[in-house]
């Protein structure tokens, strides 16, 4: 069975159990296979990433689940880290996440699961050409977000997590972490050739990709660790703007635009 996600966010946990590990978070128009059902709990794979994990039953109605996927590949991801509208039938106000998968919207209005949906707001307008100066555009604008695991939000964001979301608003979409992410794209060999928007990759002391951050240029890195962050780096790694102490060890860098 087959649905789409209504609600603004929903936590995606490692275990069936409300204390478990939030390991992920689907967002507003993302559609989900559910895998298994118990009596609170639905087992369910993302379709957009394949991120797989479980949910409250209390999530979703199951008056909307489908035997096959819904075509969702006019969807689009919203390019702000909140887009406020109204839920015309009830005049409900609805809060959603920047990445938010949003079917074509006309005059303001877009339809999902029999209801329709009002833009509160215009989406603002862009000025970067260029792709690789658009992701930086974007992602500036979660600088200051709390670095939450698991999270995708302005309100909590990890680092693969701001990733996704910065390159699904230009219609990249990328797998969910960091040990994912980096089997994409081409590698640059050195900081000196990095183009905007290229991504670096961090490992720990076992050799395993742990982080990822987006490269403004040679020397400036936009990543979420402790909260989203402007920070220096070389070809060690990231150094703490509060410390100057290395933070994290730099393995390789990738291009995906």
């Amino acid at each position: 069975m087959f649905t789409i996600i209504t609600l603004p966010l929903i936590p995606l946990r490692a275990e069936a159990d409300e204390r478990s590990e939030m390991i992920s978070q689907l967002l507003f128009g993302q559609q989900v296979e559910i895998l298994e059902t118990t009596d609170s709990w639905y087992l369910v794979k993302n379709l957009t990433d394949n991120c797989t994990g479980w949910i409250g039953k209390r999530t979703l109605s199951p008056r909307y689940f489908t035997a096959a996927p819904s075509d969702t590949s006019a969807f689009r991801a919203a390019k702000t880290p909140l887009v406020v509208c109204f839920r015309t039938s009830s005049v409900e106000k609805i809060t959603l996440p920047g990445g938010s998968m949003l079917p074509p919207v006309q005059r303001e209005q877009f339809e999902l699961q029999d209801e329709i949906y009002q833009l509160a707001q215009f989406e603002p307008v862009f000025t970067k050409n260029n792709n690789g100066q658009l992701v930086i555009e974007l992602a500036n604008q979660y600088v200051n977000a709390p670095n939450l695991r698991g999270g995708k939000s302005i309100f909590g964001i990890d680092s693969s997590g701001l990733v996704q979301i910065v390159f699904s608003m230009i219609g990249v979409l990328l797998p969910r972490y960091a040990s994912q992410q980096v089997e994409f794209g081409t590698v640059v060999d050195f900081l000196s050739e990095v183009q905007a928007g290229d991504l670096a990759f961090f490992e720990n002391e076992e050799g395993n990709i742990v982080s990822t951050g987006i490269l403004i240029n040679s020397h400036q890195i936009i990543h979420s660790s402790g909260h989203v962050k402007i920070e220096i780096i070389d070809s060690q790694g990231i150094i703490s703007s509060q410390t100057g102490d290395y933070t994290h060890k730099l393995r390789v860098i990738k291009r995906i635009l």
